[in-house]
């Protein structure tokens, strides 16, 4: 069983920010896929279908962003659902509106969401889509640019990106995280250096 979340606020006056491009991914998943996300879960609202032939639970929290894991934490217990089962979707500054990146363990992004979601779960070892919702303007807070409407410029670019993105969680479903890198990426799946390991030999004879 695959937990599909997407990132947002809940709320009609926050429905097309920045921020809430994940709940716009799992709306587009849910009625391509004829799941209906309204089953209210503590702090959750959650849908139950399948697709692939594999078992999913679109999730989207009613926590704000800050306090996701908690949403988070509940149904993956709740379900039985491992952290490596766990796909979501999330707003990316560093991006801009058309980009789009799918990212692992190891990643530098700098999310209250995901910072939230590594307390609750103990790891950060599931599967991050990161979305390009491009960068404030000289001047503008990051808090109130979040919490912007998309232009209607951009709304049309995010046409897209919005497809590809419902692309990458079905892929994700069945596909190893580097498969879907390898497609998506343009840098394509990323290269984890392993560390070295000093080698210590010890003399097992006996002294004396």
């Amino acid at each position: 069983m695959k937990l599909i979340v997407g990132f947002g606020n809940p709320g009609d006056k926050y429905s097309n920010n920045r921020q809430n491009i994940g709940f716009k991914v799992i709306d587009i998943v849910g009625n391509n896929e004829n799941i209906e996300v309204k089953i209210k879960k503590k702090k959750s609202l959650i849908g139950r279908g399948a697709i692939l032939n594999s078992e999913v639970v679109l999730l989207k929290p009613q926590t704000f962003i800050n306090l996701i894991g908690e949403s988070v934490l509940y149904i993956a217990s709740f379900l039985r659902i491992n952290v490596k089962d766990i796909i979501c979707i999330v707003e990316d500054s560093s991006l801009k509106v058309g980009d789009m990146r799918v990212d692992y363990v190891y990643s530098s992004l700098g999310h209250p969401g995901i910072d939230s979601m590594r307390k609750a779960l103990k790891s950060d070892k599931f599967a991050k889509i990161r979305v390009g919702i491009g960068t404030p303007s000289k001047g503008v807070t990051m808090e109130s640019y979040l919490l912007q409407d998309f232009t209607d410029e951009e709304n049309f670019i995010l046409i897209d990106v919005l497809n590809k993105t419902e692309k990458v969680v079905k892929m994700l479903i069945n596909h190893s995280i580097e498969e879907v890198q390898e497609k998506y990426n343009p840098e394509g799946a990323i290269k984890i250096k392993k560390r070295k390991v000093k080698k210590i030999h010890i003399d097992h004879r006996k002294k004396g």
